[in-house]
């Protein structure tokens, strides 16, 4: 019985010893709290106000303001070649030579015509005045004095006639001289020294383009046309041309002409444009983009054209509040042009918006500004990325 006793304190003994442990043990540790998400990197900038101007773009063609085909009007052999290829000539230059003997020959043989009957001429009408002193005495009969006044008349057309043909002859002596009518460039020479030219030949001589001022074709969707209208009623409108990748401006003009009809296939009207092209970067047949400019917008708000993204409702940029999270905004773009986003609705000046790094934000994301050379990094990180197809 005392065994049994012994093994009964034991237990109970270990019963409470449990119970102690659990009530009395070491102090237990708090649940540690969730950690809170990492920031994301950004380069954020602030919107800013500035005058904007307000373009209408189209791609055009360059063509000449006067193209002229040096054409002969007599035929002749061709002894003098006046200019080279690619050469700047002025109005009046002498470009070819047509063998002129042939026609100086002719104006002597005419010339010598004319003396002859400017002559015989005077005889006539010396017998006139002889003729009619002795009518006027009564020895010589009315007939014989009619006669001679009729062949007086005759000799007198025959005379001008003679210098009809001899005006007529020098006329085509001039035609020997090929000359350029407009200031231009010469293109390639179409005939060479010692052969025959001919009127009917189809490419002449050579073809002179004026590209001093130079002329632009191009081409904008009809729905322009009202406020194309509405702002040339304000007076002339500037045209910008660009080189194909728009990162070279070549001149800029004043647009000089809104065509009378709306071509049906394509829905577009075509403009044209005036360019002083000093500097001959604007050359015939080559394509351009053109950008009429409408206005200057005063104190627009402006963005990096990266800042701004398309969701299915449209777009929007992510904002920087003041905490430091990033909120999702809606905007309107009114242009983007050379890089940055006009936004007409949507943002105020002083918001700082994200430019970069926004791919890996969400609604309330905490972000972390980059600044200096690491902002440089990320963006050239995320040019590359976009690169990568």
């Amino acid at each position: 019985m005392k065994r049994h006793l012994t093994i009964a304190l034991v237990a109970l003994a270990a019963i409470l010893a449990g119970a102690g442990f659990w009530l009395f043990g070491p102090e237990r540790k708090p649940v540690a709290a969730a950690p809170l998400p990492a920031s994301v990197p950004v380069v954020a900038a602030t919107v800013t106000g500035k005058d904007v101007p307000i373009y209408l773009r189209g791609i055009g063609t360059v063509i000449a303001y006067n193209t002229d085909v040096v054409r002969s009007q007599i035929q002749g052999q061709i002894v003098k070649i006046a200019f080279t290829e690619g050469q700047t000539v002025k109005a009046g230059d002498l470009l070819a030579q047509i063998d002129p003997r042939p026609y100086e020959a002719q104006i002597v043989q005419l010339t010598a015509n004319r003396d002859r009957n400017q002559a015989q001429l005077a005889n006539a009408e010396a017998n006139l005045s002889r003729y009619s002193q002795l009518g006027d005495k009564g020895y010589a009969t009315p007939q014989l004095i009619e006669t001679q006044t009729a062949q007086v008349a005759q000799l007198k057309a025959a005379v001008k006639a003679d210098q009809a043909q001899i005006d007529q002859a020098n006329v085509q002596l001039s035609y020997t001289r090929l000359t350029s009518a407009i200031t231009g460039i010469t293109g390639v020479r179409q005939i060479d020294v010692g052969n025959v030219i001919h009127p009917t030949d189809p490419n002449g001589l050579v073809v002179v383009t004026q590209i001093e001022p130079i002329s632009l074709l191009f081409t904008l969707p009809q729905t322009d046309l009202p406020v194309i209208q509405e702002h040339a009623a304000k007076g002339p409108l500037k045209v910008i041309a660009y080189s194909q990748d728009n990162k070279m401006k070549l001149d800029e003009g004043t647009l000089v002409l809104v065509n009378n009809e709306i071509a049906g296939t394509t829905g577009t009207v075509q403009l044209k444009a005036e360019f002083p092209n000093h500097e001959h970067r604007l050359w015939p047949g080559q394509l351009v983009n053109a950008r009429l400019l409408l206005e200057m917008r005063k104190d627009a708000l402006t963005v990096a054209g990266s800042a701004v993204q398309q969701g299915p409702n449209g777009s929007y940029v992510y904002v920087v509040s003041a905490d430091q999270t990033a909120t999702l905004r809606p905007v309107h773009v009114a242009q983007i042009s050379d890089g940055q986003a006009l936004i007409d609705q949507g943002l105020k000046s002083g918001d700082v918006v994200v430019v970069d790094g926004q791919y890996r934000l969400t609604e309330g994301s905490r972000v972390r500004e980059l600044h200096g050379k690491a902002a440089q990094e990320a963006d050239l990180q995320s040019a590359v990325q976009d690169a990568i197809p």
